[in-house]
């Protein structure tokens, strides 16, 4: 499976492997019911948009995944982390561990609006929460081979060309920050995927992931179902 990395921004995901091919979650060559269908579903959104480099990215958050390397270790290869350590104390020991996971099992790296961080770990690029995309055109001056991506919360906010790929939220009614949230619905993911490449976040689960289908979204995004259905 091919990755695109910090190294060529150029390569593309190969969707055509089958689940289970690769090394499989903590070696095994399988994956639970619920991972597959999720990534199956990641990857035949992939297929259809054949835009992104990581097709599933998980989005950790230090309550509800205080532990995330446990999630990483369990992720097929050409998947990705999106590390946010919201100012952790130990931001830097728990990124070079994620940053070794992903050299391990061929994980994409994204560090959460953290330039520094995501440079001293050698992490493939950075995703900026909304309020910080104004960030995005200097950062990809500055570093070109990164993947960069972005969270936008409405079909009409505007989000920099700089960016690799935008993440939409909450699609369906989620939990989390996004609990209090009005979900946006496959329509709005569908109009923002006309424009450029949308992953598609909140309330992404086993339950709805088959409803993005033909939604033109390149991959799903997820902080508690993809714990959840990497878990074991």
């Amino acid at each position: 499976m091919r990755v695109r990395t910090a190294a060529t921004r150029s390569a593309t995901v190969d969707v055509d492997c089958k689940a289970g091919d690769d090394d499989g979650m903590d070696g095994s060559g399988t994956l639970s019911n619920e991972a597959r269908i999720l990534w199956d579903a990641a990857r035949g959104l992939a297929r259809e948009t054949a835009s992104v480099s990581a097709p599933l990215l998980f989005f950790t958050d230090p309550a509800r995944t205080p532990e995330p390397w446990r999630t990483a270790e369990r992720l097929p290869t050409g998947a990705g982390v999106v590390y946010r350590h919201f100012g952790a104390r130990d931001a830097e020991a728990v990124a070079r561990r994620l940053k070794a996971i992903s050299l391990d099992r061929g994980l994409v790296l994204l560090i959460g609006l953290d330039a520094g961080l995501a440079e001293v770990v050698g992490a493939d690029g950075v995703h900026l929460p909304q309020r910080a995309l104004g960030q995005a055109e200097a950062l990809r001056a500055r570093r070109p081979d990164w993947l960069l991506t972005g969270a936008v919360h409405a079909v009409e906010t505007p989000a920099p060309e700089a960016l690799d790929a935008v993440v939409l939220s909450p699609i369906f009614p989620a939990g989390g920050a996004s609990a209090v949230k009005p979900a946006l619905g496959v329509e709005a993911l569908t109009a923002m995927a006309r424009r450029r490449p949308v992953y598609a976040l909140g309330g992404v689960n086993v339950a709805t992931v088959g409803g993005l289908t033909g939604s033109g979204a390149c991959g799903i995004a997820g902080v508690d179902a993809i714990r959840s259905a990497f878990a074991s």
